[in-house]
């Protein structure tokens, strides 16, 4: 069985940041069965339905893994920041500390309304 290359995205990254990366992986998965997996512009994205719904990336700056929102800015949650992107946010994560998994699910689920409620259109 060979590698592909969204394994290979988690297995290049050091601990501990790629148990977070996998840990996030999974959290998302579980949200709905229709969130999917898939490697898109070079990172590993989750789609709903076939939408692109989130992704998992490490801040170049401060080198803290995060869940990106791709319609971020649709959402307002305090732990969600939008530096200089017009329509994504980001939550990021300190990888030596445990993950805000309730937090995360919350901000997940606000984003998946987006979908299943039809403000995002899915096929």
């Amino acid at each position: 069985m060979s590698l592909t290359q969204l394994d290979n995205f988690y297995l290049q990254k050091d601990e501990p940041v790629r148990s977070c990366l996998l840990a996030l992986r999974e959290i998302i998965l579980k949200q709905d069965d229709a969130v999917t997996a898939a490697w898109k512009y070079g990172m590993p994205f989750f789609c709903y339905k076939g939408k692109m719904f989130c992704y998992l990336w490490v801040h170049k700056k401060v080198l803290q893994p995060y869940i990106g929102i791709v319609e971020g800015q649709r959402i307002e949650h305090p732990n969600l920041i939008i530096e200089k992107r017009a329509r994504m946010k980001i939550m990021l994560f300190d990888a030596e500390k445990d993950l805000p998994v309730k937090t995360i699910e919350a901000v997940l689920k606000q984003a998946l309304e987006l979908y299943k409620t039809g403000v995002i259109k899915v096929k």
